[in-house]
């Protein structure tokens, strides 16, 4: 199988593109715009700007993929409130460029979304669960899911979660690696504690998404982690697996920031059809924070 990851400088790009070398059956060709941020591998690098339909167009044809996983967006929430033009044409008009090269190709389609389409009052939400998106960007990912679900193309939906992790570059903050760089150097934190969600370790979703192409299942499917908890709880959980002072942790609530997106209250997904259908088996945020934390202890090797 010929698998071609967009946005793969990203961190579930970089996280995908990792594979490589444990797939040997398939055969990995990375994309972004610029540079080359993952590590050396079993993988061939090309530049792709998704935003351009001629570019789309021409790298598509050429490498003839069997599958596509679009990882590339723009995902900055508050960003994408106030730049509205430059997320959808990230968030959804290169997505329509993709659906065109894969129809095409006659390549399997992949495209990420998010829990932000829906607007908190209900959660954790399955995959019938009715969206109504609270932010530009919540809407923009609406859309892309409806613009694939209303094309031809072969495709699946893969919704997630606060996706954390370990980036080859550490070019990703995250909230694990926020909090314990904050308490390592003596900050004092304000953390909320009136939002909920269902935290992602890039890994997870990573094989999540690589079952889903080698099976070419169909559809759309949640993949999170397992745990429900505020930024609040995640945070003290950091903290106590690094033996960091908590008394430097304030729980607050999300009035106390000035945002220009809204976020809803209680997302998080429920997660029974992946397990069921791909044998997903994420692991648990404590878990999670233990594989990071041996991730950066191999890097200060």
């Amino acid at each position: 199988m010929k698998l071609l990851v967009t946005g793969s400088n990203g961190l579930l790009g970089q996280k995908l593109i990792s594979l490589s070398e444990s797939l040997q059956e398939i055969s990995f060709i990375a994309t972004g715009r610029g540079a080359n941020r993952n590590s050396p591998g079993r993988y061939e690098y090309r530049h792709l700007d998704v935003t351009s339909k001629d570019e789309v167009s021409r790298i598509l044809r050429e490498i003839n993929p069997d599958v596509v996983i679009n990882c590339a967006a723009m995902t900055d929430v508050d960003q994408c409130e106030t730049q509205q033009e430059a997320c959808w044409k990230q968030n959804v008009t290169a997505l329509e460029h993709l659906i065109a090269s894969c129809i095409e190709i006659e390549a399997f389609l992949i495209q990420l979304s998010t829990d932000f389409i829906f607007d908190g009052f209900a959660g954790p939400y399955a995959e019938e669960a009715a969206a109504h998106p609270l932010s530009y960007y919540g809407q923009s990912k609406l859309a892309s899911e409806n613009l694939l679900k209303a094309s031809p193309v072969n495709s699946a939906i893969v919704r997630t979660v606060l996706v954390y992790g370990v980036a080859h570059d550490m070019s990703k903050m995250n909230i694990i690696l926020w909090v314990k760089r904050s308490l390592e150097q003596g900050e004092k934190i304000q953390v909320i504690n009136d939002q909920w969600r269902t935290p992602t370790l890039a890994e997870d979703l990573a094989a999540g998404c690589m079952t889903i192409a080698q099976k070419k299942a169909k559809g759309i499917f949640n993949l999170s982690g397992k745990d429900l908890l505020t930024p609040y709880e995640m945070a003290l959980k950091t903290a106590h697996f690094f033996n960091l002072d908590t008394s430097m942790i304030e729980e607050v609530d999300g009035s106390v920031f000035t945002q220009r997106a809204q976020r809803p209250a209680r997302t998080g997904l429920i997660l029974d059809k992946a397990i069921a259908e791909l044998n997903y088996e994420p692991h648990s945020f404590d878990e999670g924070i233990a594989i990071l934390q041996k991730q950066l202890s191999l890097r200060s090797l």
